[in-house]
């Protein structure tokens, strides 16, 4: 019997519109809680394939008739076995396409906002693993920042509204995810833009991305702030777009702060940490919107699914901005952390041009949460 597939585009639009779901993972117990996917109005039954190699007839009873239910797996083959045992006993059910290993790669663009002389900003939203990154347009060209490497992704967009990529930056060496901004700068001729004191062991030429540049994209400047402190590096750096957006890399995140860990360098760099946020931040505007490298929890997605907040707002109610107290700031970046993104000493080591993993290793290697922030 046929079943129906689900795609991760279509559950990230359950997320988006707060949809319920009922999820059935067959995932073994530890993966399901490490990582699942989330949604305000989604309910979870977690039954490892395992158990339901000779049946489903027990399983029934736990899962209702009056939702949408998918089946969910690794990579897709399991969830399809079990989806066609629950449909021969009469139940109406899908199962993802691909599995996490597609959830973990599909970017959904959200459009931000306009800019004043034309032109406008699109975020993409990494559902299942948190990542968001950016495409700047303005006057047929675009700037792309933080980009996976689900490069055609952003190809493809920019061919579709008619603007050529002229440069790619990335705010900071990532550790938690493999870039792909050296790819889609290859590909297209763009600048390759990287703070230079992240770049001291790479391979690859680049443009130092430092403050004080401004680098005008069509009709829109990006004004960089050199602020270096650790998101996860001492290189860390935000831009302004057009006077209007913050983007603050992985140093401020709607609900949290950047971790200072992933380079082994957090007591050396939580001052630095401190004078971007309470120092240097407060110095601009309360009125920029602030468009993170990462969102940790679903809680953090707007109505349209966007994750955008004024500095303003998060002066007042975000916690890490708020502890007046610098021993106490030192130990809550310092200590009781969450656990480190999965291999994550080895995508440093790619984003750094020191090894070069093929597709299937690439895919392994960032499997998992995000784990950027301090909780």
């Amino acid at each position: 019997m046929t079943v129906k597939a689900m795609t991760s585009k279509k559950v990230t639009r359950k997320v988006f519109n707060k949809e319920a779901l009922f999820i059935l993972d067959v995932r073994n117990e530890g993966d399901f809680q490490d990582w699942k996917i989330e949604g305000e109005n989604f309910a979870y039954l977690n039954i490892p394939y395992f158990e339901l190699l000779d049946g489903v007839e027990e399983i029934l009873e736990k899962i209702p008739s009056d939702k949408e239910v998918l089946v969910v797996c690794a990579k897709e083959g399991s969830s399809v076995m079990v989806a066609e045992m629950l449909s021969e006993q009469g139940l109406d059910v899908s199962y993802l396409e691909g599995g996490m290993k597609t959830w973990s790669e599909h970017l959904e663009p959200v459009k931000i906002g306009d800019f004043k002389e034309g032109g406008e900003i699109y975020q993409f939203v990494r559902i299942g693993k948190g990542c968001l990154s950016y495409m700047v347009v303005s006057n047929g060209e675009a700037a792309i920042i933080d980009a996976t490497r689900m490069t055609s992704t952003y190809l493809n967009f920019a061919q579709k509204i008619g603007a050529n990529i002229t440069h790619v930056f990335d705010t900071h060496l990532h550790a938690d995810h493999i870039s792909g901004g050296r790819v889609i700068a290859a590909h297209t001729g763009a600048t390759y833009w990287l703070p230079p004191k992240d770049a001291t062991e790479v391979s690859f030429e680049y443009s130092p991305l430092e403050g004080g540049n401004t680098v005008t994209i069509g009709n829109t400047d990006i004004d960089i702030h050199a602020l270096y402190s650790p998101g996860h590096t001492i290189g860390s750096t935000s831009f302004v777009v057009d006077s209007s957006y913050l983007l603050s890399g992985d140093i401020l995140f709607i609900d949290s702060i950047g971790r200072p860990d992933l380079a082994g360098m957090a007591e050396d760099w939580v001052a630095d940490l401190r004078e971007s946020l309470y120092k240097r931040y407060r110095e601009l505007s309360e009125d920029l919107i602030v468009l993170p490298a990462h969102f940790m929890i679903i809680d953090e997605l707007n109505e349209d699914g966007s994750v955008a907040e004024k500095l303003g707002t998060l002066f007042a109610e975000n916690h890490g901005l708020n502890i007046v107290d610098e021993n106490e700031f030192r130990k809550l970046v310092t200590e009781n952390l969450p656990p480190q993104p999965n291999a994550y000493q080895e995508i440093r080591e790619t984003n750094m041009g020191k090894i070069t993993p093929d597709e299937e290793k690439q895919r392994e290697m960032e499997i998992g949460p995000n784990r950027c922030a301090v909780r």
